[in-house]
C-alpha cells in the first residue's frame, strides 16, 4: 500500500493534513495517536470513503482493503445471524471457517444474532467479517477494544499469523502493549499531521498505577441479591449473581468476554429484567428501567461499552450531554448546557468539538461525552462498560481524576465493568470475577502500585 498527501476536512476543521504512508505485504504498520487525533478518519479514508460532512483528498494505492471499524455495531447485521452474513461474503466455506479461526470466534457463538453477543463477541464477529474476504490490506480500528487479556493474546498471535501468510495491517491503536507485541513499523498522529516515525514510536510511557484510598465500615450504596438471567433459547446469561458496594467505592467486574459483565452493567441500569433476584440503591429495591420513575433512573446511570450508538446520529453532541440535567434535574436549558460544556471541557471534549454531530467526534471523544451525559444526572451509582477502552493513556488518566473527585467530593460509587486488570488493580476496591454468568470470587483488589 502507497499513500500520499492524504488529506481530510470537515467544513474548516483539518481532520488529516498530508499523511504518507508505505506498508509491504506482510507487514505491519501501528498508527498510534490520542483520542481525536484522526486516526478512525485515517482508517475510513484507506477505503474511499468518509463520514458524512468529510472531504478526502490524496491518492491511496492498495489491492483489496478491509476495515474492522472501532465499534463491531457499525458492520454487524441485528437480525441477522452472524454465520449466515459471513456465509454470503465467502467464497465457500473454507474460508469462513478460517474467518472465525483467525478471529478467535467458536463457530457456536457465529450462529448468534448480534444482540446475543457479548461486546468481546461482537468484535470478533466483526473481524472475522474484514477477514472472509481475504483482504490484501486489512485496516483495524482499535482491534482489541473490549477483550480480556486472554482473547487480546490470542487475537494478536492469529493477526501475527495473518501477516506471516502475506496480509499488510494497519494497526490504528491507543494501546502501545498491543502495538508493541504486533507491529514491525509505527508512526504517531496529532491533530491529524504524522509528527513521527519509526519503531522509537512504540517507546510511549504505560499508564501510571493508581490506587485511591478506601472508606471503610461504609454501608451499601449498591446492592445486588441473586440476579438470574437466561436467553431465549434457555442458555443461562447469569446464575446467582450477588454483589455490594459502599459509597465512593469502585466496584470492579472482570472476566472473560462472554462471562456475562454487560448483561450485569445493563441489569443494574434497568435495561434488562432479571427472572429472579434485586438490585437496590440506598435500600430501596429499583425495577426495570422502564418502571422507574425520574428520581429511580437518575440515581443509577450506565455507560455503554459501544458510546456511538449511544448518541442519536443527527444531534449536536453537546444538547444530548445536557438532556439529563434538565430531565432527571430540573436544571433550566441553559443552565444544563453550561453545566454540559463545563464537564466535556474537564474530560478533553472542547466546546467546537462538542458542538459536531457524533460523526464528527471520534470513537475516544464519544466515549468521554458519553461519560459527561451520564454525570449531568448526578448519579449516586455509575455503571461503566469498558469506559476507558477507547482512550489514549493521557485522556485515562483525565477521566480517572473525574472518577476520584467524584467519589471524593459526592460519593459516587462506580461499578467499572473492565478486562484490563492492571487498572482494575490500580483503581478498584473491590473486584468481582465472573466465569459462565457465575460470581467466582469477590474481595478487594490487589494493588497494581
Amino acid at each position: 500500500m502507497k499513500v500520499r498527501g492524504l488529506g481530510a476536512t470537515a467544513g474548516a476543521a483539518v481532520l488529516l493534513d498530508g499523511v504518507d504512508l508505505d506498508l509491504d505485504a506482510g507487514r505491519v504498520l501501528a498508527v498510534l495517536g490520542e483520542s481525536g487525533s484522526g486516526k478512525s478518519t485515517l482508517g475510513t479514508a484507506l477505503l474511499g470513503a468518509a463520514a458524512p460532512g468529510v472531504v478526502v483528498r490524496g491518492e491511496v494505492r492498495a489491492g483489496r482493503v478491509a476495515l474492522l471499524p472501532q465499534h463491531p455495531g457499525a458492520v454487524l447485521d441485528p437480525v441477522r445471524r452472524v454465520d449466515r452474513v459471513l456465509g454470503e461474503l465467502a467464497p465457500g466455506r473454507a474460508a469462513v471457517d478460517r474467518a472465525l479461526d483467525l478471529a478467535g470466534l467458536e463457530r457456536a457463538v457465529a450462529h448468534r444474532f448480534p444482540h446475543q453477543l457479548s461486546g468481546g463477541q461482537q468484535q470478533r464477529a466483526a473481524l472475522a467479517m474484514a477477514l472472509v474476504v481475504g483482504p490484501d490490506v486489512l485496516v483495524l480500528d482499535e482491534p482489541t477494544t473490549g477483550l480480556d487479556p486472554a482473547t487480546t493474546d490470542e487475537v494478536v498471535a492469529n493477526l501475527a499469523g495473518l501477516a506471516r501468510t502475506g496480509t499488510a495491517i494497519v494497526l490504528l491503536t491507543h494501546d502501545v502493549a498491543v502495538a508493541r507485541a504486533l507491529a514491525d513499523d509505527a508512526v504517531l498522529l496529532r491533530a491529524g499531521r504524522v509528527v513521527a516515525r519509526g519503531p522509537s514510536v512504540l517507546d510511549a510511557a504505560a499508564v501510571p498505577s493508581r490506587v485511591p484510598d478506601r472508606p471503610a465500615g461504609e454501608p451499601d450504596r449498591l446492592s445486588v441479591i441473586g440476579l438470574r438471567v437466561a436467553a431465549p433459547g434457555g442458555a443461562v446469561i447469569l446464575d446467582d449473581v450477588s454483589l455490594a458496594a459502599g459509597p465512593g467505592t469502585v466496584h470492579a467486574v472482570v472476566g472473560h468476554s462472554g462471562a456475562g459483565k454487560t448483561t450485569l452493567a445493563r441489569c443494574l441500569a434497568g435495561l434488562v429484567r432479571p427472572e429472579t433476584g434485586t438490585v437496590s440503591v440506598d435500600g430501596e429495591v429499583l425495577p426495570t428501567a422502564d418502571a422507574r420513575s425520574l428520581a429511580q433512573r437518575r440515581l443509577v446511570q450506565y455507560v455503554h461499552q459501544d458510546a456511538r450508538s449511544s448518541f442519536l446520529r443527527r444531534k449536536p453532541v453537546l444538547d444530548q450531554v445536557a438532556r439529563p440535567a434538565e430531565l432527571l434535574r430540573g436544571v433550566a436549558p441553559a443552565s444544563a448546557r453550561d453545566e454540559a460544556t463545563a464537564r466535556l471541557d474537564r474530560l478533553g471534549v472542547d466546546a467546537a468539538t462538542a458542538a459536531r454531530r457524533p460523526s464528527g467526534l471520534s470513537g475516544g471523544q464519544l466515549q468521554r461525552a458519553a461519560l459527561a451525559r451520564a454525570l449531568l444526572a448526578d448519579p449516586a451509582v455509575l455503571v461503566g462498560d469498558e469506559i476507558t477502552s477507547a482512550l489514549d493513556a493521557a485522556h485515562r488518566d483525565e477521566l480517572l481524576a473525574v472518577l476520584d473527585a467524584l467519589r471524593a467530593e459526592r460519593g459516587t460509587t462506580v461499578v467499572l465493568v473492565s478486562h484490563d486488570l492492571p487498572l482494575v488493580a490500580s483503581v478498584a476496591d473491590e473486584v468481582t470475577v465472573l466465569d459462565g454468568g457465575r460470581v467466582v470470587s469477590t474481595g478487594p483488589a490487589m494493588s497494581g502500585g
